[in-house]
C-alpha cells in the first residue's frame, strides 16, 4: 500500500508579524548600532556580525542599514517559531515571499489628499513609490541574510549550510576571477533575487528648480538646496559636514564619501551657494549662534539650536513638494548636476565622474543614455517636420524591351 506524504505548506500572505525590537544607537565606538529583541535585550548574534562589518572598513551607516534587515528577519523567524540557527532555505523562501506580499508601513499615506502609490507626478514625470517593499529592498535583504550566515558559518557558531542559496552553482559569487580582456557572460538571476526595472536618471525640469527655489523662505534652505544643485553631494554627505570644511576661497567643499572610512574628498561648489551661506551664516550670528570650526554647518531654525537632521531635512523638501504640486527628492538634485555636466562640452566624462565620485566610470556613463522625454520630443518633431515634395523623374524612360520581358506583348 502507497502511502504518500503531505507537506504542509506555510501561509504567509496573511501572516502577521509582530513590531517587536528596534534598531537603537550606542556609544560603543566598536558597535555603533545595536539590534534589541522585544524584551530590550541585544541579539547577539547580530552584534558580533556588525563587530564584523565595522571591523572591514564598512561604515557605521551601513551598519545600521544591515541592523534593520536583520531586525526585520528576526522579527520574522519569531512569527514561524524558528531559531536563527536552525532557518533552511524553504524559510529565506517564505521570507522573500511575505516581503513581496506584506505591508510596508513605511509608505503609508497620512493625507487623504495624497496620491496614489505608483502614479506619475504631472511636472517633473516621476513616479511616486508604490506601495510594499521595493524589490531592491528585497534584494538587499537577501544580500545581508547571505553575509550574516557566511559569518556565523565561518565561526562555527550557525547552521552547518547557510540558508540563503548561493548566487552561482558553483557555490562562488558571480564573476569573482573575471578576466577583464574577455566579455561578461550573461547568468541567471540568483535564487530569491528580485528582477529590478533599470531607470534612468532623472533630471528636476528647469521651471520646477525655479518654483523651488521661489519656494524657499529663508536663507539657510536657499543655500542649502544650491550646495545640493552644485555640488552633487549626498544627503548624509552635506548634513555631516562642518564649518572647517567650508572653503569659499578654494570654491570647494570636502564631505565625507560614502565608503570612504572617514576620509574626506573635496567637492566643487557654486558662487551663488557661498553667497547664501555666508547670509545664512550671518544670521546665525545675530541670534547668538556662531558654531566652532568642528561643529555642524547647518542647524534647525525653529526651538532649541540643534543639528539639522536627514528626518527635519526630508520634511522641508516635503512641504515644498506639496507648495509646487511636485515629487523631488534630494538625490534628483545630484542626478540634475550630473546630467548638466555631462551636456557641457567642456566638461569630459571623467571631469563629470570625479565631481560626483563614482567609483566606476560606467557608473557616470549610464547618464549618457539619452532621457525618453528629450527622444520623444525629437521624434514628434520628426513627424511634424514639413517633408520636401516628391522630385519628379526627368530625362529617363522605360524601355519597351525591358517592360517586355516582364509583361509579354499584347
Amino acid at each position: 500500500m502507497n502511502h504518500r506524504v503531505v507537506i504542509a505548506e506555510r501561509e504567509v500572505s496573511g501572516l502577521v508579524v509582530a513590531r517587536v525590537g528596534r534598531v537603537e544607537a550606542t556609544t560603543a565606538a566598536t558597535l555603533p548600532w545595536v539590534v534589541l529583541d522585544g524584551a530590550g535585550r541585544a541579539i547577539t548574534p547580530a552584534s558580533e556580525f556588525l563587530r564584523e562589518l565595522l571591523a572591514c572598513g564598512n561604515t557605521p551607516a551601513s551598519c545600521r542599514s544591515y541592523a534593520f534587515d536583520l531586525l526585520r528577519w528576526f522579527r520574522f523567524l519569531a512569527a514561524v517559531d524558528v531559531e536563527w540557527s536552525r532557518a533552511k532555505r524553504v524559510d529565506v523562501r517564505d521570507f522573500v515571499l511575505w516581503l513581496r506580499t506584506c505591508h510596508n508601513p513605511a509608505r503609508d499615506r497620512r493625507r487623504p489628499d495624497a496620491p496614489a502609490p505608483g502614479s506619475l507626478n504631472a511636472r517633473t514625470g516621476k513616479p511616486y513609490l508604490r506601495s510594499g517593499y521595493a524589490p531592491a529592498t528585497i534584494n538587499h535583504a537577501v544580500s545581508v541574510l547571505a553575509a550574516f550566515y557566511d559569518h556565523h558559518l565561518q565561526t562555527g557558531q550557525g547552521p552547518l549550510v547557510s540558508p540563503v542559496p548561493p548566487q552561482s552553482r558553483d557555490g562562488r559569487r558571480l564573476e569573482a576571477h573575471h578576466n577583464p580582456l574577455e566579455p561578461f557572460r550573461l547568468h541567471r538571476w540568483g535564487a530569491y533575487r528580485q528582477k529590478q526595472v533599470d531607470r534612468e536618471p532623472r533630471a528636476v525640469p528647469d521651471d520646477v528648480v525655479e518654483d523651488l527655489f521661489t519656494s524657499l523662505g529663508c536663507h539657510r534652505d536657499r543655500a542649502l538646496f544650491s550646495m545640493f544643485l552644485s555640488s552633487g553631494a549626498r544627503a548624509a554627505e552635506m548634513l555631516g559636514m562642518t564649518i572647517g570644511d567650508v572653503h569659499p576661497g578654494e570654491g570647494r567643499i570636502y564631505v565625507q564619501t560614502k565608503g570612504l572610512g572617514g576620509g574626506k574628498e573635496a567637492c566643487p561648489a557654486s558662487p551663488e551657494a557661498f553667497a547664501w551661506l555666508a547670509l545664512y551664516l550671518g544670521d546665525l550670528a545675530q541670534d547668538g549662534h556662531r558654531p566652532a570650526p568642528d561643529e555642524p554647518v547647518w542647524w534647525t531654525l525653529r526651538g532649541p539650536t540643534r543639528p539639522l537632521t536627514y528626518t527635519a531635512l526630508r520634511a522641508v523638501l516635503n512641504r515644498i513638494n506639496g507648495r509646487i504640486g511636485a515629487n523631488i527628492t534630494l538625490h534628483d538634485l545630484r542626478h540634475s548636476l550630473c546630467l548638466r555636466l555631462i551636456e557641457d562640452p567642456a566638461i569630459t566624462l571623467v571631469d563629470a565622474q570625479q565631481v560626483m565620485r563614482h567609483r566606476r566610470i560606467t557608473t557616470t556613463s549610464t547618464y549618457l543614455r539619452p532621457r525618453i522625454d528629450e527622444v520623444i520630443t525629437k521624434v514628434h518633431e520628426h513627424y511634424t517636420r514639413p517633408k520636401p515634395p516628391p522630385r519628379p523623374l526627368t530625362g529617363w524612360t522605360y524601355d519597351p524591351d525591358d517592360l517586355a520581358d516582364v509583361f509579354g506583348n499584347r
